[in-house]
């Protein structure tokens, strides 16, 4: 028997942050990175909470990939103000690391549980639905992994106007992270037709709108489609999980500190085609992720006359959108030494074979697999 479930509750569309002022909890804990409050965003949320005559702070420490040491400071926010509620407004980083705090917070005081909103600042990690943390070890240069259904936001608001001063660049490296959730989870071996069905949704409107809010971060409905985009492959992969492709950019984020969704955006074409496995196939015998991989194909209306053809349209059209976004598509162009870059191989190697995600890929991969992968990668 296999179940599918949503825990949270979604408020999207212009105008949804007025949420924030029909909570009917009178403490809450905002937590979000100096950004947010150097640039006046935060304004946008302590304004409707006020509306709300709701007592706040803000924990304004959170940075990229963030550490324990952080997690640890906020845990103690946390218990000395003891809110009703949490709002994480932010990144995947942010929604992260409230996540981490919550969760640790009420273990260590044994508290019933605080009702938790999660606000994207961008449309990429889907981290408002779904069930996973990331928190790192910056002497080790590990990143942790944490999974459990207590994560799971029990709200998210999805407001466009928080995401149109998102530069460019930022813009597509979060679009093509979305893209690498949905296409992984789509091939996934725990992908079932529920997942199917919000991956398939997701690619349709990242094909349709990544590149008009990358070209226009004021297009309101670009922006608005990008974030339901996010979203749905968010609660996609939360139930399929992902794969190889997330194995390994874990393991180039912690050794080499390179942006997330740009790391899975420069491995994802040679993912699709590690996958989909081609060589020695003959037109009745292709692998079933490569079907699928033909199938969205399909969906994208691209040349797609056999299953070979459309995985190689796919491909193309991936490496397409990059370059049309100008985007690195190698670790050097992303400003890497390349000894630095092959001093990691090997353990970058080793951490994507016991990774979690690695786990769903269809492709059972070894080790000097992975290596290939990023030696092609590399320069």
């Amino acid at each position: 028997m296999n179940k599918f479930s949503i825990k949270t509750k979604i408020y999207f569309g212009e105008g949804s942050l007025s949420r924030l002022s029909e909570l009917n909890y009178k403490k809450v804990m905002v937590i979000t990175d100096p950004f947010m409050v150097k640039s006046g965003t935060i304004k946008k949320i302590t304004e409707q909470l006020e509306k709300g005559s709701v007592e706040y702070i803000v924990f304004d420490e959170i940075v990229p990939d963030p550490p324990i040491e952080t997690v640890v400071v906020g845990v103690n926010k946390m218990m000395e103000f003891k809110p009703e509620a949490i709002v994480a407004l932010g990144g995947g980083s942010a929604i992260d690391a409230a996540k981490a705090i919550k969760e640790f917070a009420l273990k260590i005081t044994k508290t019933d549980d605080v009702y938790f909103i999660a606000i994207p600042t961008t449309s990429g990690t889907g981290s408002e639905v779904t069930s996973f943390s990331v928190i790192t070890d910056k002497e080790k240069n590990i990143k942790y992994p944490l999974v459990s259904d207590s994560l799971l936001p029990n709200e998210a608001i999805l407001d466009p106007e928080l995401v149109k001063t998102v530069p460019n660049f930022i813009t597509a490296d979060t679009g093509m992270d979305v893209l690498t959730h949905s296409l992984e989870a789509y091939v996934s071996t725990k992908s079932n037709d529920f997942t199917d069905a919000l991956a398939e949704k997701s690619i349709k409107l990242v094909s349709d709108y990544l590149l008009r809010a990358y070209k226009d971060g004021n297009n309101t409905e670009a922006r608005e489609k990008m974030h339901s985009a996010s979203c749905l492959a968010g609660m996609a992969f939360n139930e399929a999980s992902l794969g190889l492709n997330h194995g390994i950019a874990h393991g180039i984020g912690g050794k080499l500190h390179i942006a997330h969704g740009r790391t899975n955006s420069i491995l994802l074409p040679h993912i699709v085609e590690y996958n989909a496995d081609l060589t020695g196939y003959t037109n009745c015998e292709y692998s079933n992720a490569a079907i699928r991989y033909a199938n969205v194909a399909k969906i994208l209306d691209l040349p797609c006359s056999n299953v070979r053809t459309g995985v190689k349209s796919l491909i193309n059209w991936i490496v397409k959108l990059q370059k049309e976004m100008n985007m690195p598509r190698t670790l050097k162009e992303c400003g890497k030494d390349i000894n630095e870059i092959n001093n990691s191989i090997d353990a970058i190697a080793e951490s994507a074979l016991v990774d979690g995600c690695t786990i769903t890929n269809p492709r059972v991969p070894n080790k000097n697999e992975i290596i290939k992968i990023l030696n092609i990668i590399s320069n």
